[in-house]
Parts: C-alpha cells; structure tokens; sequence
C-alpha cells in the first residue's frame, strides 16, 4: 500500500494546515470550514493524477481537439459528521462523482475513555468495479476507516481504493494497511502526527475536528 504525505513538499496545502491547526484561528468555524474543504481540493487534484483516461476528440468553434477526460468511475465516500467539508472540496473537483455516507460514532464503555466504533448508516451506489474515494479528516485509530470499509463492501468490491485524511497516525496507517488490501489501495494524507493521547485523539493533530466544524455536542 502506498502512503503519500503531502506536507513532504512545500505548498499552498501547508499554509491551510496551519491555520487548521492554530488553536485561534481555528475559532473562526467558517474560516475552518473553508480550509479543509480547500484541503479536499488538493488531494482531489492530487490523486486525479493517478486515474485513468481516455483520449476523445472535442469539437471546438475552429476545430478539433483530441483531450483526455476521467476514464474512471469514481465513488467519493465520506464518515458522517466530519467527513462533510472534506467531502465537499472532493466533490468540487470529482463533480460528475456518485457519492456514499456512512455514520459511524464512539460508544463508550461505561463511563470510561474505553470505546467501541459502531456503524449506524450507510447510503452508497454499487461499487463494483468502480474507483473508491474514502475520506475522514482524522485517521487517529483507523478503527472508523475499517469498519466503514467494511460496511461500504456490502455495496461491491471496488476496483481501486483512495483512503483521504487530513492528520493521520501511524498506528492508524498500520490498521489501515492490515485491514484493506494493500495492492488497490492508497493512503493520502496532508500530514502525520506521531502520537495519540488516552482519549485517542491525534496530538498535536488539531482538537475535534467535528466540534470545530459544526460546533460541540453533548
């Protein structure tokens, strides 16, 4: 399995990383909104480069054009709640995409920082021989991404498998790899972040990324 961290080289992705993780900036929830579905966008064009396509010739007002057009059939799929900006700057690129939604949430075993993630929806097309786009901004235990994988299997056996996140854990990139079959599958990500601390959030990752989106719940 290929892991690509985009922070490995310099771009306008690390000035948006910055501010997402900037614990003042981050206060503004638009302004957070706004740069991680920016950060959608670039791994959008960055795994487009991977796909395939087909030549087709383009009649222009003087002319013909032979142009290469997305050959693929691309499924973007996204963990509800915080996978929805992400979502979106993917969908803003892959704009002729089908989509797919899965909810998946911490259960907590009795009071304590112990939990279970459960599955509670899914909605997808088949996927089938198609090019999966799985994102979630935080990929911290990778328990979430593997159950969502796993639920998104009821629906075919796609092709080729994109995983997307904004901060992953190399604990997480490990279940990742054992868990989905490493010769279709490929892990993006705009950063890593070495530890998890006993909550299992990402440290220093960048604070609950659904609370900073769409504010706290109880």
């Amino acid at each position: 399995m290929d892991i690509i961290n985009l922070c490995d080289n310099n771009s306008l992705l690390g000035q948006y990383m910055s501010e997402i993780r900037d614990k003042k900036i981050q206060l503004d929830r638009m302004r957070f909104r706004t740069n991680v579905r920016r950060l959608g966008q670039i791994m959008a064009y960055e795994i487009s480069k991977t796909l395939k396509y087909n030549t087709v010739e383009i009649e222009t007002p003087l002319g013909i054009k032979p142009c290469n057009v997305l050959a693929d059939n691309v499924v973007l799929a996204s963990i509800l709640r915080a996978g929805l900006p992400l979502h979106e700057g993917f969908l803003s690129y892959f704009d002729n995409a089908e989509n797919a939604f899965v909810s998946a949430y911490r259960k907590y075993i009795n009071d304590s920082d112990d939990f279970e993630v459960h599955i509670e929806y899914i909605a997808s097309p088949r996927l089938e021989g198609k090019t999966l786009i799985l994102v979630d901004p935080m990929l911290a235990t990778g328990s979430s991404m593997e159950l969502a994988y796993r639920a998104l299997l009821t629906k075919g056996n796609p092709a080729r498998i994109h995983i997307a996140s904004v901060v992953a854990t190399p604990h997480a990139i490990a279940v990742v790899r054992q868990h989905l079959p490493e010769d279709k599958t490929t892990l993006w990500t705009c950063d890593i972040d070495a530890d998890l601390n006993e909550h299992s959030y990402i440290v220093p990752g960048l604070g609950d990324c659904g609370d900073l989106l769409y504010g706290e719940k109880e």
